[in-house]
């Protein structure tokens, strides 16, 4: 008995003796997990839920794109009925987290819903065959134009001669650039319209979807002699500003040449048709792409820098000193701002319009006296472009400037250490290091966006983007005085300093694309990863404590392990002879010509060269079979080839339709037809090949099989 007190004393001592106590771990942990508990409910108090609103219309849209048929008009009614109907039920009984459920479940349903209704309003029936014949056709705007060529979109066809009619609204054509057509010029011209081309790979932009919401129902070009027949109104406000638009362009011609001309033009008016592969992949390299893309950096520079510029000048006269200077500045920079917008496109240009739009809503909170750079706003901008042009959803453009501005808001929300700067070298390096710290937070925003659609990683970004800071905006105020000195005839010395700048942005990006050699990647990520990117920026929009960044840190050890994608070890072109084979770690052709479309698209797409002949094939006059370690494949040419092919090899592709007994993997003109470029990888473990169509909803209004 003594012995068990004993012992119980030495045990309640070497407890007392313990430090930390065993039970601070847990406290700790119980500590974090309520803080984490609270991040909820504290957000939804604050009125955060709003930023989830345009998330849930995101997530709508997606669903009806995703849907392999047309939902039908009882659906859609019924559905939108249901959503109001069930609102109005948590309203009656008063139930805040029922709303609260309800308006983004409802928010969801609209954007399911947004696609049909913009179908109903903009969309076009789609071009199937292609066609030949003589046409008659009205000017609606004008893309781009140099020496050469001109590309417009035309509307309100009339078939002339015994031309087929055409059912489409309208059509985007490449025509010479003589004669100079402009805004509601009408013209007549031999013309070859056909359909527009689905995507070339699995993922990858889908110009057939894109062009059926905003009516474009063909592509086409001329194959004769091209005649004005009659000349727009010389009120037509679009004819104006496409007049201004030209004169601008000549004017930097003048100055210009080469490089800082294409460059020039894109920066100044969203022309970026001159500007050549060599310089795109140099500043993509660098991390600079978005420079010529007129988007928010520049509008911030020229509308943010006028407003700054008209404060000043206002404050520092006594005799104003009881105007609202701050308000009538804010004002000016929105006239600044959208002077700007019709100088670069309008609404048609998707960055500019969205930049635009987001720069109003800071300076009207500046005229209302709020604060401006909030993550309501970012939610307001996003709902009212997805309301205006649902479709930009699903073009990089969005996604990418939609996650910096989600990631540089969330992080400005932050709590920071901030000391008042004393002197001038104390200001500069702060603007240095706040350049450098916001390129690298936009850079972590946008990069797995930027990884699937383009393929490319910029390392150097960051340094990149600090190095040709000050030659943008050397670049953009030159292009600025430029504009203000054009009527007087004294823009020339203001385009020559935009031209050094150019130069000086050139010269940083060869710079940092050397260093970037050998640093650079190609991932190449599934459809899931934007998905979950778009998970990972709600989450982070939505809370306002460090937990935001939990989600955007456990994305991308997942994106790791489950996101990257095979390479393909064959690529099969739906409308030329091109089967791409791999070949060692390179790819080759089995078929086809280097050169054409498909083959570039996909050397650029997975940076790989793509060989002129496969050193496995051998080909006769029936068709070609290409052997390697793992596999064999036979391409037929002629119907004779069937007989000795079919069953033989692990993979067969026709372009003639093969006979109903062809057993194994066959993909035939039927698939080609309907499925547009196919895709296949190797499974070893499984034994076949694995196959994916770069079209797999066919049953969608957009879709028209290849020809």
């Amino acid at each position: 008995m003594a012995g068990q007190e004993a012992w119980r004393a030495g045990n309640d001592l070497a407890a007392r003796r313990q430090w930390p106590p065993r039970s601070a771990e847990p406290s700790r942990l119980r500590m974090l997990s309520e803080d984490f508990a609270a991040s909820f409910p504290g957000a939804a108090a604050n009125r955060r839920l709003f930023v989830l609103l345009p998330f849930s219309l995101i997530l709508g849209l997606t669903l009806y794109a995703l849907l392999p048929d047309e939902p039908g008009t009882l659906v859609l009614a019924g559905g939108t009925a249901l959503a109001v109907m069930l609102l109005a039920v948590a309203a009656a009984r008063q139930s805040l987290p029922g709303i609260r459920f309800f308006v983004q479940a409802a928010a969801l349903w609209f954007g399911f819903c947004l696609l049909p209704i913009h179908a109903a309003l903009f969309g076009t029936p789609m071009l199937a065959f292609p066609t030949y014949g003589l046409y008659e056709a009205h000017v609606d705007e004008v893309l781009s134009a140099d020496d050469s060529t001109r590309r417009i979109i035309v509307s309100q066809f009339e078939p002339m001669d015994g031309a087929r009619p055409v059912a489409i609204k309208r059509a985007r054509l490449s025509l010479p650039a003589e004669p100079e057509l402009r805004p509601g010029d009408r013209l007549r011209a031999p013309l070859r319209l056909a359909p527009v081309p689905g995507p070339v790979l699995p993922g990858s932009h889908d110009g057939q979807f894109h062009s059926y919401f905003i009516g474009v129902g063909a592509y086409g070009s001329a194959t004769g002699a091209i005649e004005r027949i009659a000349e727009g109104s010389a009120t037509d406000f679009a004819r104006q500003i496409q007049g201004l638009r030209s004169h601008i362009a000549a004017r930097i011609d003048l100055a210009l040449d080469g490089p800082g001309a294409a460059i020039g033009k894109s920066m100044v008016m969203g022309d970026q048709s001159d500007i050549s592969d060599e310089t795109r992949d140099v500043m993509a390299a660098s991390g600079l792409a978005h420079v010529y893309s007129i988007s928010g950096l520049h509008l911030s520079i020229v509308a943010g820098g006028i407003y700054w510029l008209v404060r000043l000048l206002l404050a520092s006269m006594p005799a104003l000193v009881a105007w609202p200077v701050k308000q009538i500045a804010a004002l000016i920079g929105i006239v600044a701002a959208f002077l700007y917008l019709l100088l670069a496109g309008g609404v048609d240009n998707v960055p500019a319009f969205r930049s635009t739009l987001m720069l109003a809503l800071i300076f009207g909170a500046v005229l209302a006296g709020r604060r401006a750079l909030t993550m309501r706003n970012v939610a307001i901008a996003a709902i009212l472009i997805i309301v205006i042009d649902p479709a930009s959803v699903f073009r990089p453009s969005f996604q990418l400037s939609f996650a910096a501005v989600i990631g540089l808001i969330g992080i400005y929300e932050m709590p920071r250490p901030f000391e008042a700067a004393n002197t001038r070298l104390e200001r500069l390096w702060r603007l240095v290091a706040a350049t450098a710290w916001t390129s690298f937070i936009a850079g972590l925003a946008t990069l797995l966006f930027s990884a699937y659609h383009f393929q490319q990683t910029a390392p150097l970004s960051v340094l990149g983007n600090v190095m040709a800071l000050p030659f943008v905006g050397l670049i953009m105020w030159a292009g600025v005085a430029a504009m203000l000195l054009m009527p007087f005839g004294l823009d020339g010395l203001c385009f020559q300093l935009m031209g050094w700048g150019i130069d000086g942005m050139l010269w940083v990006a060869e710079l940092v694309a050397g260093w970037s050699e050998g640093l650079t990647g190609n991932p190449l990520l599934s459809g899931w990863t934007l998905l979950g990117g778009l998970a990972a920026l709600a989450w982070f929009g939505f809370l306002e404590t460090r937990w935001r960044l939990l989600a955007p840190v456990a994305l991308l050890p997942a994106i790791l392990v489950f996101g990257l994608e095979p390479r393909p070890d064959i690529l099969i072109s739906d409308t030329t002879q091109a089967v791409a084979v791999r070949d060692g770690e390179g790819m080759a052709l089995a078929s086809g010509r280097t050169g054409s479309f498909a083959v570039n698209v996909w050397s650029r797409h997975y940076q790989t060269e793509i060989g002129g002949t496969h050193s496995g094939t051998i080909c006769d006059g029936l068709g070609c079979i290409v052997r390697t370690a793992d596999y064999s494949l036979a391409i037929i040419r002629n119907a004779a080839a069937f007989a000795e092919d079919c069953g033989r090899h692990d993979l067969l592709i026709a372009r003639i339709r093969p006979p109903n007994s062809c057993t194994g993997a066959v993909i035939g003109q039927d698939q080609l037809a309907r499925g547009g470029v196919h895709w296949l990888h190797w499974n070893e473990g499984a034994g076949h090949f694995d196959i994916r169509p770069a079209m797999v909803n066919f049953n969608r209004p957009w879709r028209v099989s290849p020809r």
